[in-house]
């Protein structure tokens, strides 16, 4: 079940893809969240824990930082951060937002900024 969520995860990363390139931003939105709540369900399901049946599942990983590796770990921090965000936003993308686009590209410039 895991490799299908992770195979289905990357069709809708394709699409939202398309979406951000024709400023398709609500749409973008919808198709990211539901690749990030899929990838973090696989994630759960690799190292045995059963995931919720909610959106945002990033406490789920806070909950059981010991099950995964280091280098995944240290990420959890950021995925859960990422999942609430993305699950806030699912929302209001589903009702044509106009504010959804200055949003997301605030919120991908300060992630941006953190990386550097």
């Amino acid at each position: 079940m895991a490799r299908s969520y992770i195979e289905e995860a990357g069709r809708r990363l394709k699409v939202a893809e398309v979406m951000l390139k024709e400023r398709a931003y609500a749409y973008c939105i919808r198709q990211s969240q539901e690749a990030v709540e899929l990838l973090l369900k696989a994630a759960l399901r690799i190292v045995g824990v059963e995931p919720p049946k909610w959106h945002d599942v990033g406490p789920v990983l806070v909950e059981f930082p010991d099950r995964f590796p280091e280098w995944f770990r240290e990420k959890i921090p950021e995925l859960s951060a990422t999942s609430r965000w993305l699950r806030r936003e699912r929302e209001p993308s589903m009702y044509g937002d106009r504010e959804i686009g200055l949003r997301l590209l605030s919120y991908t410039q300060s992630h941006m900024l953190l990386e550097l």
